[in-house]
């Protein structure tokens, strides 16, 4: 099956769910640059959360999660886009590769003074929404913590990444702020998920998952939702960002590298621009330069 999130809700209890399972997205995403183990298993882990993550937006926007802080891993980010396109990367200590080789590890012991940051952009126009906590020993408590702290939502995640076989999965479990339904059920609910192994969740379809865990409650499944490898830089953003960094500091890079060079960092795509685009760049935010040079 096709990359894929879905749904589903519980009919007796106030309590909704998200399934996600990642082949292709996690390979193109282990493709753009050489991570260690650890780091390949987190990144499976941050694009499985946002997909999983991008269900609980109740409006056309985009979501970026976000783990920064000091020490060996310096940014863990990824973003999921309203029509279910994904992007995830790494900024991390290279000479510190070794502390990276093992399949687990506890996000603070790599990330001091870590925190999580998300953010919703809702789009042109709209205005940016951002919430902050301390980072937890993993993506999911993180997250977890979040949903508690912020959006005072009871929520459990279940996250698992397998880097040799590049494939991600994950699961979501929400309890409606409704009056129906006691504490019980979500209890036992999150239980029944404590007892999923990564291997389970990595290789079991949403149907066979689902019965294993919750055959004697009453569940709705909706309709799965592609999911795919999507990435939004394009040289007009290039140019924006560039303009911000000012004339004089593109002039400098010109002298020292005879042109300005961005890759992307999500998708490794580049984009060159020399002294006449910068030129044409900066003209571009005052209209008439070039004309009142050309006079002269």
């Amino acid at each position: 099956m096709p990359d894929y999130r879905q749904r589903f809700t519980f009919e007796q209890q106030p309590i909704r769910g998200e399934i996600c399972q990642l082949a292709s997205v996690y390979q193109r995403v282990l493709k753009q640059h050489d991570y260690p183990p650890l780091l390949q298993a987190w990144l499976g882990e941050m694009l499985a959360a946002v997909s999983l993550l991008s269900s609980t937006i109740k409006f056309d926007g985009s979501l970026i999660v976000q783990i920064q802080g000091q020490g060996p891993l310096r940014l863990l980010v990824g973003e999921s886009d309203p029509k279910g396109g994904l992007r995830a990367y790494a900024r991390w200590d290279e000479e510190a590769r070794d502390r990276f080789a093992g399949s687990e590890g506890d996000l603070r012991d790599y990330c001091q003074g870590g925190l999580m940051v998300i953010t919703i952009d809702p789009g042109p126009g709209m205005e940016r929404y951002q919430g902050i906590v301390q980072l937890e020993q993993s993506l999911a408590a993180s997250l977890e913590h979040y949903f508690v702290q912020s959006e005072q939502l009871l929520t459990r995640l279940w996250l698992a990444a397998d880097p040799a076989a590049a494939g991600a999965a994950g699961l979501l479990l929400q309890r409606l702020p409704e009056l129906r339904g006691d504490m019980d059920d979500w209890v036992r609910v999150g239980l029944l998920a404590d007892t999923l192994s990564s291997e389970e969740l990595l290789d079991c379809d949403s149907k066979t998952l689902l019965h294993r865990l919750y055959h004697e409650d009453d569940l709705r499944l909706f309709t799965p939702q592609p999911v795919y490898f999507a990435c939004h830089c394009s040289r007009e953003r290039v140019e924006r960002m560039l303009r911000s960094l000012g004339e004089a500091e593109l002039q400098d890079i010109l002298q020292q590298q005879g042109q300005v060079e961005v890759t992307c960092e999500y998708c490794q795509t580049p984009y060159h621009f020399d002294p006449v685009d910068v030129a044409e760049l900066l003209a571009s935010e005052h209209p008439g330069l070039l004309d009142s040079e050309r006079i002269h």
